[in-house]
């Protein structure tokens, strides 16, 4: 049987039960979709990593880095120091497992110092209710895409063996393919947003500033359609960070690889 193109998101756990389905595949429509999907994949990947880190502890940290100009708190979020400190928020000892799990607490630093200084955010919220039937009786995550060339499964059955980490990874994982397709769908220019912070290769601490300047600087109306201008600015973002040595966007192969080692 032929599957119709289609985008389908369903998350059924404990109180947790999200769900939609897309099969008007317009470019427009698909930009929107995936933001909101990314959302709400990124939004609930804290809850999922209470086994391995002090989620909470972490987010003291990040209101302790509270009332710093940007620049000056992303010196902060790059420094060793700081790395050292979300070393005490890990529960693991063996060094090579820690070192993957000090990754994944500084996305989750990173986002949550960031958001009270910039949108991290798609301005299309997230999928708040279950308006599509669940492809499994049983507790899931669940993503499928089909459009042209693009084909996705991405699925996880949860029962009461599997790490909540494991439900982390697979959620980090989606969203990576989500902003990885993004930016095509809305039309963003990602080869001019390269070329716009091309002059900074190896950043060194003294350049964070330049660069930070320079993403604040960013004329996102020049990079995408009038619709999706915001969606072009979170993608410099990523960029800056990218440039800088941090991360937006939670690791999945960090949690994959600490998960297969562990």
């Amino acid at each position: 049987m032929k599957v119709e193109d289609h985008i389908m998101f369903t998350a059924v756990h404990g109180d947790w039960k999200v769900g939609d389905r897309l099969t008007d595949m317009e470019d427009g429509k698909i930009a929107h979709f995936l933001a909101k999907l990314s959302n709400t994949a990124s939004g609930r990947i804290p809850a999922y990593l209470s086994e391995v880190m002090d989620v909470e502890g972490i987010r003291g940290l990040a209101d302790d880095f509270g009332g710093k100009e940007l620049t000056d708190l992303i010196v902060l979020l790059k420094s060793p120091g700081t790395s050292r400190k979300l070393g005490q928020f890990v529960h693991e000892d063996d060094k090579k497992l820690k070192k993957l799990l000090v990754d994944v607490a500084k996305a989750l630093l990173v986002r949550e110092a960031l958001s009270s200084e910039l949108q991290i955010e798609y301005p299309e919220g997230i999928l708040a209710e279950l308006n599509v039937e669940p492809p499994f009786e049983e507790e899931h995550v669940n993503f499928t895409a089909k459009h042209g060339r693009w084909i996705a499964v991405r699925r996880l059955i949860i029962d009461e063996k599997t790490p909540m980490a494991d439900v982390a990874r697979l959620l980090a994982a989606i969203n990576e393919s989500l902003t990885l397709k993004l930016p095509a769908y809305a039309g963003i220019d990602v080869e001019g947003i390269e070329e716009y912070f091309s002059d900074f290769k190896k950043v060194k601490k003294a350049d964070i500033p330049r660069v930070v300047e320079r993403y604040l600087e960013f004329p996102a109306e020049e990079h995408a359609p009038a619709e999706f201008v915001e969606h072009a600015r979170i993608y410099a973002l990523r960029k800056c960070l990218e440039k800088i040595g941090l991360s937006l966007d939670f690791p999945a192969k960090s949690l994959e690889k600490y998960l297969e080692k562990k």
